[in-house]
Parts: C-alpha cells; structure tokens; sequence
C-alpha cells in the first residue's frame, strides 16, 4: 500500500530534521522525505496540516500483564493502548506468571503481537530462573526466540555471586542485563524516606538502596565487562553515579520513568493510591537531578513504567495499594511538558527535538543492535527506512481522564487534580510498517 502524509511537519530528532513536507510510503517503507517523485501515486493521502510527522516512539518499559495477570492488563489492550500513544516500538518486562525464563513463552508472546500488529514487541528474558535470583536463564535460547536482554524486573538478586556469573555470561556473548538498582533489604518499603513519608507515617526507601546497588553493579561491569542498562534512576545521586560511570567510559546506559521526572513525594498528599509507584517517589532535588541528567545525556531515555492495575489492588490503603500506573498514552506528552514543548501554538524546534530524541532515538541506541534489521532506521525519519511513524497536534490540550485511556488499567497520578498537570499534544496516526495501528484524526482522501 501506498501511503502521502502531505503538508505535515517533518521532525527527526537523529538527523535534525524539522521542515514541512510530505513523507511518502510504500510497502512498508519510506520512499521520499519532503517532496514525493512525480509518478508517485498515493492509494491514500493524508491531511497532515498543522501537525507533526515524528518517528513512532519506542517505550523501554511496559508491562502488558500477559500471560497470568489478564485482570490487570491483555496484550490486545495494552498494544492498543500504545499506539494510541504513538509508541511504536515497546519493550516489556519478564515479571508475567509464568515468567519468561523459556523461549516458548516468548515465541508465544511475539506471535501474538504480530498477528495484533499495533505495536512492534520486543521482550526482555529473565535473567534468573522463575526471577528467583538462583539459577541463570538459557539466555542463548533465549536470544534465539527474540529476548533482546535480560532482567529481574523487580526482584532484586541477593546473592552477588550470581549476579556475577550472569554478567559474566552475558558478556561472553554481548548480552545486555537490564538491571533496577535497589537493594534487596534497604528497598522494601512504600514510599521514598523522608520528611513526607515520616509524617504520613510510611515505611521508607532511603536513596542508599538505590547508590549501593548502582556500586555494586558498576564494580561487577569492571570486572565483566557486561553491557548494563541501569533501569528508572529515582535520585539525584543515582544520577551522579551514572555520570561517572559513563565518564570511565564503562558500558552503562540507563533511563528515567515519566513518574519520577515530573512528581514528587509531596504529591502523595494525604495517601493518594494512584502515587504508590515504584521507584517511589523522591524529593524535588530529585526530580531536578533526573530532569537535569536527560537533558545532558547523562539519562539515556524516558520510559513510561506503564504498569495497568486493577481497581481492586489499587483502591486500598496507601501502604497496601498495588504499586504501578498506566503511561504508555501519557509518554508524549509528558516528554512535550518535560522539555517544555507544550507551550505555544507550534513548539520551539530545540524544545521538540528534545522531547522526542528521549522517547525515539535515546531508547534506539540503548537497544543497539538487538534491534536486529530496524537497528538503522528505528526512531528516525529516513528514506529506505521502516515506516513507524507518530503524527501528532501539539497544540490539542487534553486532561487525563479514566474515560479516556484505551489501557485497560485506568490509574495514573496524572489523572488527580491534585498534581495541576494540564497535557498537550495528541495522537492522531500511527504507523507500524506502514499499516495504521491507531488513528484518530487527520482527515484523509
């Protein structure tokens, strides 16, 4: 099929891209950037006026809640649901029921995403057995059915020798271990500690669950040599140390979620549910921190954590609340807010550009070539290149609203008054390969 998208602009943040034109696709793929050939006939032309033609976002974690946790979450909503974001592209995290510690599950999971063609899937494989932190996954079967790294989610490894030999393991065949720093006795409790968690009085999570376990991972990277994606930083010395690590050079990565960047712990107010998240919370240093550290690289890219909960697990006690919130919808435009793309009628060329290299070509290079043949052409905006496309108004304002989510979880902290957020930018096409996954807007012919 041949597909005109005219009179849009065109933003690339990998190239710099940012003109208006037309991007024209065939078979999946974009054929001219700009200005289509002559003799190119289009089977459907697309109004694109007044909006933005980006690369499709690509989200580095999201948990579809399939297999085992189909109340929460299917795979069929939650895909929609990302392409309702304009992420086309989605990494999903191992923690299901069964995990995904054998190749068949994977295999299943990426069949079914396919044969749903919403959203392109790429899976993260545990890296221990049953997420147990005793024995090391077949990573290699693993690889061979599609993971592009491996992960214990949540469920810290206590034992560091284990940790070791699997990092060791990985790095013998240039495996990625996607890894969130918390120590496993100092990170159980329900809210960041301090002040407001010491009123409210919360069980806390000191900002040294997370440092330790950032030191003890760098110095096993030393060791190893492993590959490490540090997974959502919460604070400001979590920042620091990732600074530093990537200034020895070391093969670290890391990324920030859209709940950490833009609240705070004072945001729980008197026990709102919808804030229980985990990392939890921080103070505003440290929500500064973490926007300072993706504004200079330091952060590789913006996540949304998207985890759906159930209205059950959620409308409890603060302490007993399931943590977890719905992001994947929200990922744009909090990055627009972030950057602070969101602001006029047609969005300051540096600010977009900002926004959208966190959510496009930040995460792309953290995936590398575990992206496989999309590894040239992801989160960009390229002739030859696949046709994973986001169009979007950045001057539409929206409020978050249950009603207006397509996830089948419904709880957000973006959702409350309390938090004052008001959104802008909304999606209006997307592209997987050239096919429409979501589209809610532009007129056509």
């Amino acid at each position: 099929m041949k597909i005109l998208i005219k009179n849009g602009r065109l933003v690339d943040p990998a190239s710099g891209l940012d003109q208006v034109g037309d991007l024209a696709i065939t078979s999946g793929r974009i054929s001219a950037i700009g200005q289509p050939n002559a003799d190119f006939m289009a089977d459907r032309v697309i109004d694109a006026t007044g909006l933005i033609v980006a690369p499709g976002l690509v989200d580095l974690a999201a948990r579809l809640r399939e297999p085992g946790y189909e109340h929460e979450g299917m795979l069929e909503s939650e895909l929609a649901a990302a392409a309702a974001g304009g992420v086309t592209s989605v990494v999903c995290l191992p923690d299901t029921d069964p995990t995904l510690d054998e190749p068949g599950l994977v295999e299943m999971l990426k069949l079914r995403a396919r044969k749903l063609s919403r959203c392109r899937l790429f899976p993260l494989g545990a890296l221990t057995r049953g997420l147990k932190g005793e024995t090391l996954t077949e990573m290699a079967e693993l690889h061979e059915a599609g993971c592009v790294g491996y992960s214990q989610a949540e469920v810290p490894i206590k034992d560091t020798q284990v940790l070791q030999r699997a990092m060791l393991y990985a790095s013998t065949f240039g495996y990625t271990v996607w890894l969130r720093p918390q120590d496993a006795w100092l990170g159980k409790g329900v809210a960041a500690s301090g002040p407001v968690a010491t009123r409210l009085g919360l069980s806390g999570v000191p900002v040294s669950a997370e440092t330790i376990a950032i030191h003890t991972i760098v110095e096993l990277v030393r060791a190893t040599g492993a590959r490490v994606h540090l997974c959502r930083i919460s604070s400001a010395a979590g920042v620091e140390l990732v600074r530093q690590a990537k200034a020895q050079k070391l093969p670290i990565t890391a990324d920030v979620s859209i709940n950490s960047l833009l609240l705070t712990d004072v945001d729980i107010g008197y026990f709102n549910s919808a804030m229980r998240v985990t990392p939890p919370l921080r103070q505003g240093r440290d929500r500064d921190a973490l926007q300072a550290g993706l504004l200079d690289g330091t952060l590789d890219a913006l996540v949304s954590d998207h985890t759906p909960v159930s209205e059950d697990e959620k409308t409890l006690p603060f302490g007993e609340a399931e943590p977890g919130a719905t992001g994947l919808e929200l990922l744009l435009s909090l990055a627009l807010k972030w950057a602070g793309a969101d602001q006029n009628d047609q969005p300051d060329a540096a600010k977009l550009r900002r926004a959208l290299a966190a959510v496009t070509t930040g995460p792309v290079r953290v995936l590398g070539e575990s992206l496989g043949s999309l590894s040239s052409s992801a989160g960009r905006l390229v002739t030859g290149g696949v046709a994973d496309v986001c169009v979007f108004d950045p001057t539409h304002r929206w409020q978050v609203t249950p009603d207006a989510l397509v996830s089948q979880g419904k709880h957000t902290p973006f959702a409350f008054e309390s938090t004052g957020f008001d959104l802008a930018g909304k999606v209006r096409l997307t592209l997987v390969a050239g096919q429409v996954a979501h589209e809610g807007g532009p007129s056509a012919a």
